[in-house]
């Protein structure tokens, strides 16, 4: 793993310490990781809605289509 040092302004510092003093991540930088993580994904659903706002329309999206996308998630979440 390589390291990366960074500088705070002493605000955002306490902010950082007072998220892994509350037992939210182990340490500083397992905090620094997930926001990280969080960007990284953020990133690749904008990327995605962009995507797809791009895209060909393509079939009909009526009650009955988006009832079926219902139904396939309920039992998905069921499994």
């Amino acid at each position: 793993m390589s390291t990366m040092n960074i500088s705070l302004p002493e605000p955002l510092k306490n902010f950082v310490d007072t998220q892994v003093a509350q037992g939210h991540y182990g340490t500083s930088s397992e905090y620094v990781r997930e926001l990280i993580r969080k960007d990284q994904e953020r990133q690749q659903l904008r990327a995605l809605l962009i995507e797809g706002a791009e895209s060909q329309v393509i079939g009909q999206f009526d009650q009955n289509y988006f009832d079926g996308l219902r139904s396939i998630i309920k039992n998905s979440k069921s499994k």
